[in-house]
């Protein structure tokens, strides 16, 4: 999926700075379909010749008795876009679209060690990119835009051979009542704001986000330094969640609404259950042993009806907002 713009380079010729322009003539008419060539200071690229300029220049009027004899540098770019080899190739896509008009199908160059590797053309560039944002969206989640299931399991895998690591399961508690009394739409917005907010907390700890689907995301690290995590997305949420609900149900702390058997119920607002597995204190040996320890921990966080996170190593902790709340009523 990290496809690096060293991957897709091709090769040009190179000619020194002091090459005279009756060389590069040459070359081009040699290469009918080459579009530039690299000006090199022994390996280092530091200019372009482009065969659109290039030809500009001396179609103009007294343009071939004033370069033709002449050295190159008068002709070439003396900033081309220049990128190394393992540079992605969305980061190079944006570098390109952002240069001067004139210079927007110019190869790109692409260096190794600080050496000329090779160039990159605007329509091999643009067809590589068209190629990952299509494997993307086949496994990113089409609501959050985060990693789906497929690269999940690969995660879990990868993580297995790790020292340290820690799984955080989170879904959201009553949701499926907050779509019935607020809609779809709501409800879609809601896991919008919750992904921010578990981006935000799960990058800033150097770790990985999935969306399982629906209200059920996935975040993986590779220490156990998790408690501060969990705490920080709970809070979070719980002030979030207040501005998707009316105030008196804010006020009463449910919603009434049908249950399976079609009876109406109080129902609690919806709240956030994180279920915490880390090898701290037992080794697991596949993903399977995981989702199993995983399913205990989410029955024990489904027991409270506050949101809160338990971690198999011991560890708990749950939001204070429903004390906080009774006191202000």
């Amino acid at each position: 999926m990290n496809t690096y713009i060293g991957d897709i380079i091709e090769g040009v010729p190179s000619v020194s700075v002091d090459t005279q322009n009756n060389k590069v003539n040459d070359i081009f008419n040699k290469n009918i379909k080459l579009q530039g060539i690299v000006v090199v200071n022994g390996n280092i690229p530091i200019g372009l010749i482009s065969r659109t300029l290039f030809y500009e220049k001396m179609g103009s009027m007294y343009g071939y008795n004033l370069y033709m004899g002449r050295s190159v540098e008068l002709l070439m770019s003396k900033s081309p876009l220049i990128v190394d080899y393992y540079t992605s190739i969305v980061t190079v896509s944006e570098l390109a679209m952002k240069r001067n008009e004139e210079e927007i199908y110019d190869y790109l160059i692409v260096t190794k060690d600080q050496n000329l590797f090779g160039v990159v053309s605007i329509r091999n560039l643009l067809i590589t990119f068209a190629k990952i944002q299509t494997e993307l969206a086949s496994v990113l989640n089409p609501l959050s835009k985060l990693p789906g299931n497929s690269v999940i399991n690969e995660k879990l895998t990868e993580i297995l051979l790790e020292q340290q690591y820690s799984i955080l399961y989170i879904d959201l508690d009553c949701f499926k009542t907050y779509n019935d009394t607020y809609g779809f739409k709501k409800g879609d917005e809601l896991l919008l704001e919750l992904a921010k907010i578990l981006k935000e907390n799960v990058e800033k700890n150097d770790g990985f986000l999935g969306h399982v689907g629906g209200d059920d995301f996935i975040a993986i690290f590779n220490h156990f330094c998790i408690e501060a995590v969990c705490e920080s997305i709970i809070k979070q949420f719980d002030l979030l969640k207040n501005k998707f609900y009316y105030s008196d149900h804010i006020m009463k702390q449910y919603v009434i609404s049908e249950n399976r058997k079609g009876e109406k119920e109080r129902i609690p607002l919806v709240s956030i259950s994180i279920a915490v597995v880390t090898n701290q204190k037992e080794n697991f040996q596949n993903i399977d042993e995981l989702v199993f320890e995983t399913t205990k921990m989410k029955k024990i966080c489904k027991s409270n009806p506050q949101s809160c996170f338990y971690v198999n190593s011991g560890c708990c902790g749950e939001s204070y907002s429903y004390a906080m709340i009774n006191s202000m009523i």
